[in-house]
């Protein structure tokens, strides 16, 4: 059996708690207020490149 062959059905799932690091303590998204949650929805992952690597590609993206 491989993973491709796997089925779940709904009914079978269980609920996932997402908890999230605000003001500097761990809170469950569950518990934001309706326009909190709307932001932690909005909120872009993102993942940083070390100091350097932006210019250089930039350069040769104008040298080219």
């Amino acid at each position: 059996m491989t993973i491709d062959t796997i089925e779940i059905h709904d009914e079978e799932r269980t609920r996932c708690e997402v908890w999230t690091r605000v003001m500097g303590y761990h809170r469950p998204v569950s518990a934001f207020n309706a326009g909190k949650q709307s932001e932690h929805r909005d909120r872009v992952c993102f993942s940083e490149q070390p100091a350097g690597v932006h210019a250089q590609r930039r350069r040769r993206a104008e040298a080219a």
